[in-house]
């Protein structure tokens, strides 16, 4: 239910766990496997889109968090390390902890379109307001600014029925998450952004981890891993024990 396996892998060397962005799906990850031999590649599915679309759209990132360690919890019987973009970043962290809370080992966390920076000031009362008034054509226009998304799919009138409550919710989960430093986690941290990513997730990582941290700009935008996804980053990053 929780995690989708495009290519089952008979006897991996461990597993990535991999976090959609806002308004992303399990299916952003359906060709990972691909690049990443020897690894079995999870990918998260939040509830209210694609196969679980019928149920409610999650609020507390948090509480989404522990349900995810519940089911990555029950295959870790192999390394398992986490992979997680832009708001998926976030839900990756607050999974780690969750895990780590139960004696569970991560190998490595993977916070894709995120920067090693203090954390940005909250949106004023107005800037939110602004945010929650946003009609469907500046949220469409927003989502085809970040990339990611097709433009010819997102000026279909049923994608945007269809996507764009869950694509508000999310916003919504990921702005009503308050940060916290602790507990501070025990795995390695690699922080990646996109060289021409002005809106990069701010978390000052290497805080939040005591277990060493690496900040590694590759090239391109917000959604750097759609035309290069960090394959070899990711292979030799495992492969290597980040020093602290």
């Amino acid at each position: 239910m929780w995690l989708q396996c495009a290519r089952p892998v008979p006897d991996p060397r461990q597993r990535l766990v991999c976090f959609p962005h806002a308004g992303g799906s399990a299916s952003f990850f359906r060709d990972w496997a691909a690049g990443l031999p020897g690894t079995e590649v999870l990918a998260v599915r939040y509830p209210g889109r694609a196969e679980r679309i019928a149920e409610p759209v999650p609020t507390d990132l948090r509480v989404l968090a522990r349900s995810v360690a519940d089911a990555v919890e029950q295959v870790a019987d192999r390394p398992v390390a986490l992979f997680g973009h832009s708001m998926g970043a976030a839900v990756a962290l607050e999974t780690a902890r969750a895990l780590e809370a139960r004696g569970v080992t991560v190998a490595h966390l993977f916070a894709s379109g995120s920067r090693d920076a203090p954390y940005p000031p909250p949106p004023t009362e107005e800037e939110q307001r602004a945010l929650e008034a946003e009609d469907d054509a500046e949220v469409v226009a927003e989502l085809l600014r970040l990339g990611g998304t097709d433009p010819e799919l997102a000026a279909d009138p049923d994608f945007q029925e269809l996507v764009l409550p869950y694509v508000r919710a999310d916003g919504r989960m990921f702005h009503g998450y308050g940060p916290s430093a602790e507990p501070v986690l025990r795995c390695p941290v690699t922080a990646i952004a996109g060289d021409a990513d002005a809106d990069a997730d701010r978390r000052p990582w290497r805080e939040l981890t005591r277990g060493g941290f690496r900040q590694r700009t590759v090239r391109g935008d917000h959604f750097y891993l759609v035309p290069r996804p960090p394959y070899t980053l990711i292979q030799d990053t495992l492969a290597a024990p980040v020093a602290g």
